[in-house]
């Protein structure tokens, strides 16, 4: 069983490299990305459905920071963490904003939650789901516009 003490240093850790994950995203820096994904990552992202292997994440990044003009605003809000040995799960509110090439604003917010592993040594995020809020259950219409 690891020590407070362990613990602590591990969740530090795994702040860390979530917050140097969203500075990643904000410099659109796809090397620093895809440095916090495991190979075998599968996520459940916006689009498409589900993802296999950091290589094919990789390309849903970089289609993403391609569509994107000028910077990109990320934030990451109340993450949560629970933290065992050598797994930890995570959970945060990010909130995005930005320009598309098509000259249009967004300005929305997403929810993630990602499951962690250390991996040789570093932490590194093994499964990943970032999904949006519906308006109401009339609808089921996705709320991508900023809820504040």
């Amino acid at each position: 069983m690891p020590t407070t003490t362990a613990r602590t240093r591990d969740d530090a850790q795994i702040r860390d490299c979530i917050e140097t994950l969203a500075r990643a995203i904000r410099g659109k820096d796809i090397g620093a990305v895809m440095a916090h994904y495991a190979p075998d990552i599968v996520t459940f992202d916006l689009m498409p459905l589900q993802t296999r292997g950091v290589d094919a994440y990789r390309k849903n990044f970089e289609a993403w920071f391609a569509s994107v003009q000028g910077p990109l605003e990320y934030e990451t809000h109340e993450v949560g963490l629970t933290t065992r040995e050598d797994v930890a799960f995570c959970h945060y509110l990010g909130h995005v904003r930005c320009s598309r090439t098509t000259g249009e604003k967004t300005d929305y917010r997403v929810r993630v939650t990602a499951g962690l592993q250390r991996v040789n040594g570093k932490w590194m995020v093994t499964h990943e789901h970032v999904s949006v809020p519906f308006l109401n259950r009339e609808t089921m219409l996705a709320a991508v516009a900023s809820q504040t």
